[in-house]
């Protein structure tokens, strides 16, 4: 007989930031501190999985006082901050980077996107558009402009560069849709990882990338534990295979039904501090 979620022996928390424990105000409210807190003090320990980059998710983690690598970029870098050892990184091909970026860059899309490669923890645009301001400032990151990203995929000595995440953005999310629905029919799973981890922000990493997978890495490669001792809480599309592969998945009421739908329960709203109900009803 299998066990329900609520009985499930949990040993690892992963959480994800935007739209889970951050919310507009871009801050981890007072009370989810209060109750990660108290979940460590059980002897759980508590990790972060985002899309955002590393330098940019550094402050959450240190924020909950988080003792496990951080998993960012979808999971294409797992990085301990205490030892500053890079665990995983499986960047984009450089090939594929390029093919992205011709695709971007139809007379149709061109003027409607705005194109970020995040390379050795930096975020190289093409120009600063209003949509990069907007990121930078709630990223805390400043971009570097460089006209043809394509400079930036090639190396003072020649040599390739390859991009641990591609991201296109808009404030259009039919044109983000399209974007996502008409490139999935052009590349297979096995070429890239696609996905929206909100509805303006089409994202593409090497295709072994994925929450999910990068969860299984820390759960089982580096802690020794099985999926059913994790509980994994999020959003958005970003979030599926991680919610897929915990034994407990908790979806926030502010993200999309689709993704609620694959989860056990379903936590009131970010500004509702869900993350905390999630908490009390699955390991406090």
């Amino acid at each position: 007989m299998q066990q329900s979620a609520a009985d499930r022996e949990i040993k690892l928390l992963v959480l994800d930031i935007d739209g889970t424990i951050a919310g507009e105000s871009n801050q981890i409210r007072e009370p989810v501190k209060q109750a990660i807190k108290a979940v460590q003090a059980k002897g759980v320990q508590v990790a972060i999985a985002t899309g955002r980059m590393y330098r940019s998710a550094l402050r959450f983690h240190q924020d909950i006082g988080s003792q496990l690598p951080l998993i960012v970029y979808q999971g294409a870098l797992i990085k301990d901050p205490a030892t500053q050892k890079v665990l995983r990184h499986l960047p984009v091909a450089k090939k594929m980077a390029l093919q992205l970026l011709d695709y971007f860059e139809q007379p149709e899309l061109r003027s409607l996107l705005s194109v970020h490669f995040y390379i050795n923890d930096r975020l190289y645009v093409r120009q600063i558009t209003p949509e990069t301001e907007i990121y930078s400032q709630r990223s805390a990151i400043e971009p570097i402009p460089v006209g043809d990203l394509r400079l930036a995929l090639t190396g003072d000595n020649g040599e390739d560069i390859c991009p641990t995440k591609v991201l296109a953005l808009s404030d259009d999310t039919d044109t983000i849709e399209r974007l996502l629905g008409s490139l999935k029919q052009q590349y297979t799973p096995a070429e890239l990882y696609l996905t929206k981890s909100v509805a303006t922000f089409f994202e593409a990493t090497n295709p072994w990338v994925n929450k999910g997978t990068a969860v299984r890495y820390l759960a089982e490669d580096i802690l020794g534990l099985e999926s059913g001792n994790v509980m994994a809480v999020g959003d958005n599309y970003n979030d599926v295979e991680m919610l897929e592969y915990a034994g407990v998945a908790v979806a926030m009421a502010n993200g999309p039904f689709d993704v609620q739908t694959i989860a056990h329960w379903v936590a009131p709203s970010v500004e509702e501090d869900g993350v905390v109900a999630a908490i009390e009803k699955f390991i406090l």
